[in-house]
């Protein structure tokens, strides 16, 4: 699929899934119902939809735009303690899941671009990533080391079906055999089971779903575009038979929605056939906070003053979001060490095991590869 320059709009509408809200019918299947101003803008324009004339065989719903990202290069790097890896690669920048949680959101500000519905429906396409990915791994300067693919936002979000962007970038990686950890709520993961198989025959592959709930009717609302629970579990087990290292993250634990399915989510990802876990405390920065907000007056008004009080006290007492180095995956206090306690238990119960380390001792650059067989 051909994108269109950069300010050229390419649209794609989706049916959007049933959900138990009132809210204006141009919103639903999106995760936000608004577009929070840009912090870094000075001018915020919020368009009126109800204003705008209704096509009787089109009905007046936000549609995803897809713009070309014409970036240089496609290997980010962060020098944070607590997420587990160093590099990462992102296909696309805003997600179609549309996650009312996703941490990620604020990123589509330096954009110009709102980090409510503008998030999950402008979404830049970096179509050249396999190719700036296999010109970073041919560079000497190039370290072998883990990737991440899903580092901000989902590598396999609606679009990947059609640009497969994710996929090639796969099969570079595997041609140079370097080790990738992927993420994502998503089970087209499947459809790549094959290059993934190569990966794990030199110990270069840990694939994790992203488990929030089992219960649907809170997916749909909480993450309105992702595979169902039953989609994810099937994914888990699929990969599983595959011989793929794979296993699960509870991601995010909202304190008051969630984080009593914590024991069931790990129980159930066990016998699918997981074998390690880990977990995120719910983070909201910037302009997810408000975001959040607004979803539990929408779906959860008679939880809201529990749950956003729970979350100050895991975020020192006053605040929803402690942004500090170690403590903004897991919170403090009393409440933070009972989740920490429960999941713990609850994953050594279910038989997870510690996560995989990857190996690079297979790496090979076929570049080098050619030059030898050439020189003798």
């Amino acid at each position: 699929m051909a994108l269109p320059e950069f300010g050229t709009l390419w649209q794609h509408v989706r049916e959007s899934p049933r959900q138990r809200s009132d809210r204006d019918d141009a919103f639903r299947g999106r995760g936000a119902s608004i577009n929070p101003a840009n912090r870094f803008e000075k001018l915020h324009i919020e368009e009126d939809r109800s204003e705008l004339p209704e096509d009787e065989h089109e009905p007046n719903r936000v549609r995803t735009v897809y713009l070309r990202d014409d970036t240089k290069s496609i290997i980010a790097r962060n020098n944070s303690p607590d997420v587990g890896f160093e590099t990462s690669v992102n296909p696309y920048r805003g997600c179609e899941h549309g996650c009312i949680y996703c941490f990620a959101r604020p990123t589509h500000e330096y954009l110009g671009f709102s980090a409510g519905v503008d998030f999950e429906s402008r979404i830049m396409v970096k179509e050249r990533a396999p190719q700036l990915l296999e010109a970073e791994l041919a560079s000497p300067k190039w370290k072998p080391q883990l990737l991440m693919m899903s580092g901000v936002t989902d590598c396999y979000q609606p679009i990947e079906r059609t640009m497969q962007l994710t996929r090639r970038c796969l099969q570079v990686l595997a041609k140079f055999r370097n080790p990738v950890g992927l993420l994502t709520k998503n089970r087209l993961i499947t459809r790549d089971i094959d290059v993934l198989q190569q990966l794990a025959a030199h110990n270069c592959v840990a694939a994790n779903l992203s488990i929030t709930s089992l219960d649907p009717d809170l997916q749909r609302i909480l993450e309105p575009r992702t595979s169902t629970p039953a989609a994810r579990l099937d994914a888990v087990q699929q990969l599983r038979a595959a011989g793929i290292p794979v296993g699960v993250m509870v991601a995010p634990v909202i304190p008051g929605i969630n984080d009593h399915e914590v024991p069931a989510i790990l129980n159930a990802c066990a016998k699918a056939g997981a074998q390690f876990a880990g977990y995120v405390l719910l983070r909201l920065p910037w302009a997810v906070a408000p975001l959040f907000e607004r979803w539990l007056d929408e779906y959860f008004p008679e939880r809201k003053a529990k749950v956003l009080g729970r979350i100050r006290q895991m975020r020192g007492g006053e605040k929803l979001y402690d942004s500090r180095w170690r403590k903004r995956q897991t919170g403090e206090g009393i409440f933070a060490e009972q989740i920490d306690t429960m999941f713990t238990v609850a994953a050594r119960r279910a038989g997870m095991g510690e996560r995989p380390k990857l190996s690079i001792a297979s790496f090979v650059r076929p570049t080098e590869q050619l030059h030898l067989f050439s020189s003798t």
